[in-house]
């Protein structure tokens, strides 16, 4: 299975300290019956932050995040899988690329 399209958003989060950022993470996998978000943020566990598919197959999660530097990547089905036009990888240790995404 491949993502399709992926893609990410930063909107300020209302009502909440000026240093935390909104993040909408997505990725686009119509196949998919499970799709989470692993990371620094969340200490890379992979059973933590379940996606929601919308109507046309892309999942999507909102997570608030300080200004910084993030590594992560979507686990679909059991599977590993980064986000293929992340504007930024780095090697792992396990022989692949995590994502990268900065935060302002």
């Amino acid at each position: 299975m491949a993502a399709v399209e992926t893609g990410k958003k930063i909107k300020e989060s209302i009502g909440k300290a000026s240093t935390m950022k909104q993040i909408e993470f997505t990725f686009r996998a119509p196949e998919a019956k499970k799709v989470y978000i692993a990371g620094t943020f969340n200490d890379w566990n992979p059973k933590l932050m379940l996606m929601k598919k919308d109507k046309d197959g892309t999942w999507r999660i909102l997570i608030k995040l300080t200004p910084g530097r993030y590594e992560y990547k979507y686990f679909v089905d059991g599977t590993w899988a980064q986000d293929v036009p992340a504007a930024e990888v780095v090697p792992n240790p396990f022989g692949t690329n995590n994502c990268v995404i900065t935060v302002a």
